[in-house]
């Protein structure tokens, strides 16, 4: 598990490699990733926007940017969260992901939150020892 906080609200991040989805034999590899956003401050805060950058093995870096999370965008008071469950595919079999949410406050505050940095790591990633 990842976990970062930011501005009193902490990202907590559990990635899984997805066997059943993912094709090796084709470089097609499938994470699932669990994300637990928690309000710790005291402000209400509505989050607003998402922004994935991806990396996979290769180097190759993925862009994603959007409003909300799986079509939301939550409102969390004072001691709420807010866990949903999203997937990304890679063409290696490791890769790493960080992002972050543009969360607005009840009085018009605006600030980024942080979602810490996460390995991508499947069972056919080759290791060396150096």
């Amino acid at each position: 598990m990842y976990s970062q906080t930011t501005n009193s609200i902490q990202v907590t991040v559990e990635p899984t490699y997805l066997d059943d989805q993912s094709s090796p034999d084709e470089d097609h590899y499938v994470w699932a990733y669990s994300v637990r956003i928690e309000n710790q401050g005291p402000k209400i805060v509505q989050l607003k926007n998402r922004y994935w950058h991806i990396t996979d093995a290769r180097g190759h870096i993925q862009e994603v940017r959007g409003p909300g999370v799986i079509g939301e965008q939550p409102v969390l008071k004072p001691g709420e969260s807010f866990e949903y469950t999203s997937g990304t595919p890679l063409g290696t079999p490791s890769g790493i992901m960080l992002g972050t949410y543009e969360m607005t406050t009840d009085d018009g505050e605006q600030f980024d939150v942080d979602v810490p940095a996460f390995s991508l790591d499947s069972p056919f990633q080759q290791r060396s020892l150096h």
